[in-house]
């Protein structure tokens, strides 16, 4: 009986600690601060809507995120949204427009393009912004776990 108990602990400890989420940010100006509270300084501040970002940590209403650069910080729940976004990390990616290399190139994108992804299936991705729609392969899109 212990021995199960003990189980279940150190699983409970390793789904505690390898929480993660991709999330987005919610608006144009977001600040990244050094700690989980008003408080606290501002770090750097993010300029661009739908920046996915990793959460790793949470504290009340605060959530410690980190960025493709592996930069690290605080941010309140109210400034990330539930919408799934990505972020291109190859240059010159070509966005197809069905999920295979054998369809019609619709665009090349440079690195570090932000995108909303609207669904995945296999190893391709259907994501979208103001100017392109299309498929790109999941390997070059940061966030998109497998």
């Amino acid at each position: 009986m212990l021995r199960i108990l003990y189980f279940f602990f150190i699983l409970l400890f390793f789904c505690e600690t390898s929480f993660s989420e991709i999330r987005s940010l919610k608006n144009n100006k977001v600040n990244v601060r050094l700690g989980p509270s008003k408080t606290y300084p501002v770090k750097w501040i993010y300029t661009n809507k739908y920046l996915p970002v990793e959460i790793i940590d949470e504290q009340d209403n605060w959530k410690k995120i980190k960025d493709f650069e592996n930069d690290i910080g605080w941010v309140h729940i109210s400034q990330l949204s539930r919408k799934k976004s990505t972020l291109t990390l190859k240059d010159n990616l070509i966005i197809f427009s069905n999920p295979t290399i054998y369809s019609k190139p619709k665009a090349k994108v440079e690195i570090h393009q932000v995108f909303l992804v609207d669904k995945c299936i296999k190893s391709w991705c259907l994501v979208k912004n103001d100017q392109i729609h299309g498929w790109v392969t999941k390997e070059f899109l940061w966030g998109m776990k497998e």
